[in-house]
């Protein structure tokens, strides 16, 4: 969760007046400040390639773009979004995200102008590559990361937030022409055994895979007065629930032998338990970067957490807080239950109508 200050966040869980601005920057330049808003929302989704997306209404037909340069064009002008709430006399604010234009479209004689964007994943993915690349040369993972952004955007901010900071040695792996660069980063960041996203100052996040069970709880959504829940639905799936890892890895260009590792759900109380009566379904990863047995043990072990995390897709609707990031951990306070979720994704309003959508992930119950 973004920093807020207390009063923000005790404003969050009573009556208050809220806040939108929406800047529009090309080449890192302001060329248009606080662009009008009469609808739209900001949708953030740990289970998306591209993790931040915005749509948005504005009335003012003066700002259709017709020429290159005009402030919503489509030739690398950027939004950079933030929602606020008015406190003593000012505005605290909350970033939501810095979104490149896509779509912008109109009737251009009633209006109004709706379009969409996205976060700076879709410039890596947009950058295929034009000749095979290797990250032969770059000795660790956080390396390899940098080179293959920074050929896109060579300014990038990139961060390692995992909690040791670990940057381990890189293996050789080389990706054909026209392949998907953002998929190649992904890859590189799942060797490190953590995620990559861009966050809502722009900048390339590699982080640990967040869990209930070590994630420190950023938020309460609870029901009843002083609550900020408004309805919770509950849907228990098998879908995407695993009981086994089979991870892989074959690299031709160090000249490796494939190897492989299984990690199982062994735990005679789990409910997803090898096989028990949820039966054998196994999940299978494969990466050239995975160039020994320990590495694939490691890789399979990390994600037989997420993989066995039951599919309790609890989708919540609760007074807005901007500050939260998907990954976060908070616990739900509902029906006399109080659990520990992760949180998948969520819809943040940019009107004072609306409610936020909030989609949860596994779930722990709290002792």
């Amino acid at each position: 969760m973004q920093t807020t200050t207390a009063n923000f966040r005790k404003a969050l869980t009573t009556s208050h007046r809220m806040a939108v601005r929406v800047d529009a920057y090309y080449d890192g330049a302001l060329i248009r400040p606080d662009i009008p808003v009469t609808d739209g929302s900001v949708t953030l989704d740990r289970g998306s390639k591209v993790r931040r997306s915005l749509s948005l209404t504005v009335p003012d037909l003066k700002l259709l773009p017709w020429d290159p340069s005009d402030p919503l064009a489509v030739y690398g002008q950027e939004l950079v979004v933030k929602r606020g709430i008015a406190l003593n006399g000012g505005t605290e604010w909350v970033t939501l995200g810095t979104f490149r234009i896509d779509e912008p479209a109109a009737d251009v004689h009633m209006g109004p102008i709706t379009l969409t964007g996205k976060s700076a994943e879709v410039s890596i993915q947009d950058d295929r590559f034009l000749q095979p690349t290797s990250t032969r040369g770059h000795s660790t993972c956080m390396n390899a990361i940098e080179f293959l952004i920074r050929e896109t955007l060579p300014d990038a901010v990139i961060v390692n937030a995992t909690h040791d900071n670990r940057n381990p040695a890189c293996a050789v792996a080389d990706w054909n022409s026209q392949g998907d660069r953002w998929d190649a980063v992904a890859q590189v960041a799942r060797a490190m055994n953590a995620e990559i996203y861009c966050d809502a100052t722009n900048r390339f996040v590699v982080a640990d895979v967040p869990t209930p069970l070590t994630s420190a709880v950023v938020w309460d959504i609870a029901e009843g007065e002083g609550g900020t829940l408004m309805s919770a639905a509950r849907t228990l799936s098998r879908t995407a629930v695993y009981n086994a890892v089979v991870a892989s890895g074959e690299n031709t260009a160090s000249d490796t032998p494939p190897v492989s590792a299984i990690s199982y759900d062994d735990d005679p109380a789990s409910p997803t338990r090898w096989g028990g009566p949820f039966g054998r379904v196994p999940r299978f990863y494969s990466s050239a970067l995975l160039t020994s047995v320990g590495a694939c043990e490691a890789a399979a072990d990390s994600m037989l957490f997420d993989a066995t995390a039951p599919n309790v897709q609890t989708a919540i609707a609760a007074a807005p807080n901007p500050a939260l990031e998907p990954g976060d951990c908070i616990r739900l306070r509902y029906a006399g239950r109080r659990n520990l979720f992760i949180l998948q994704s969520l819809t943040i309003p940019l009107t004072a109508a609306g409610s936020s959508s909030i989609t949860l992930r596994g779930g722990k119950e709290e002792e």
